[in-house]
């Protein structure tokens, strides 16, 4: 989205006109492309990255919802990239109790639609899906080295791609119902951190301001995501907390969970994508890392950042993604294992001591 600034007024604050007219041009032809696309097929399938959060899920239901009002003829499909059960804070979502694990799905769609994921390994089962359907569309915010479909939306700069899903539907004149609205507006609000995080900007509030409008509920939303945990969660919270450590003068924070922490708490491993944010809240931190065992024996990285740093280049070296400010990655070893490679990047990104001794 285009923002241009206005001059100052006497009291020294700026008007900012935000241009949503100068979007819908720039992705004019790629949006009537992908409504003919979709008006031409009669199986869709829908999917997200494998271990999805509130924005991969909120768009997979948001978009598969209104396609399904728009054209009840089709036969619309939403996926799982993965076998891993739906969260639980996300289970309220509209829709959420018709998601299918990819590796159930055995047609061959017409149209294969992917949220939110910039590289087709991420999509995990769902992969195959894309690989056998006749063409492959992609609506995601971050950015990719390569293009795995035929037609992209990808908008870097985007808060969330529950964001290009709300700007698709608006352009092709798709109504917002409020279970759709509902479902996009979780996907903002995850993640922007609650409107929090340094991605929140203007249009994601003109985005969320129009979905409000349209039946969203904040509240509802607010409760079930970030109000309705778990006494098991909470007691595994305390653990984690237990172990944040820094090093780097205090400008690296990390901690960790093990499979057995888990385990004796009652917590499974779709609970934990929080628990990054309680390391992430240490006052002095500029950059975190939280690293969750599975039960396979890898470890599941989460790396946020509060300022400028960029830490997506430290998931891209363990061939995870994401944004600057939120990224992720796997690592095949112990948790250790991945301090000891992931700490020294951290330090090495805030020009830090580089020395993991302080663990």
């Amino acid at each position: 989205m285009r923002v241009s600034s206005m001059g100052s007024d006497s009291a020294g604050s700026s008007e900012v006109i935000l241009d949503e007219r100068a979007v819908q041009l720039a992705y004019a032809d790629e949006y009537w492309s992908i409504f003919e696309a979709i008006d031409a097929a009669g199986t869709i399938a829908i999917s997200g990255h494998t271990s999805p959060d509130g924005d991969a899920l909120g768009s997979t239901l948001g978009l598969g919802l209104a396609l399904r009002a728009r054209f009840p003829q089709k036969r619309i499909a939403f996926l799982l990239a993965d076998e891993a059960p739906v969260p639980r804070i996300y289970r309220f979502l509209p829709g959420a109790d018709e998601l299918v694990p990819a590796a159930r799905y055995d047609e061959a769609p017409d149209l294969f639609i992917s949220v939110d994921c910039p590289v087709l390994d991420r999509l995990e089962d769902a992969a195959e899906v894309a690989r056998r359907s006749a063409r492959i569309v992609c609506f995601d915010h971050h950015p990719a080295r390569a293009e795995f479909a035929s037609i992209v939306v990808r908008r870097p700069e985007a808060a969330a791609a529950s964001v290009l899903v709300e700007e698709f539907l608006s352009f092709c004149n798709i109504p917002l119902t409020p279970e759709v609205a509902n479902c996009l507006f979780c996907g903002l609000v995850t993640d922007t951190g609650r409107f929090q995080y340094q991605n929140t900007d203007p249009e994601s509030f003109v985005v969320a301001s129009r979905l409000v409008a349209a039946g969203a509920e904040p509240a509802r939303i607010s409760l079930e995501v970030y109000q309705s945990q778990r006494i098991e969660y909470l007691h595994l919270e305390s653990i984690v907390m237990g172990r944040i450590r820094t090093i780097a003068d205090g400008r690296v924070a990390y901690s960790y969970a093990y499979a057995d922490d888990l385990a004796r708490c009652g917590v499974s491993t779709d609970e934990c994508d929080g628990l990054v944010d309680l390391v992430r809240s240490v006052g002095g931190v500029e950059v975190c890392v939280f690293l969750k065992e599975l039960d396979d024996g890898r470890v599941r990285g989460n790396l946020r950042s509060k300022s400028a740093i960029d830490i997506s280049g430290v998931a891209a070296a363990f061939d995870g993604g994401g944004h600057a400010a939120a990224a992720g990655f796997t690592f095949e070893g112990t948790v250790e294992e991945a301090l000891a490679s992931v700490l020294p990047l951290l330090s090495a990104l805030v020009d830090g001591d580089s020395d993991p001794s302080a663990r």
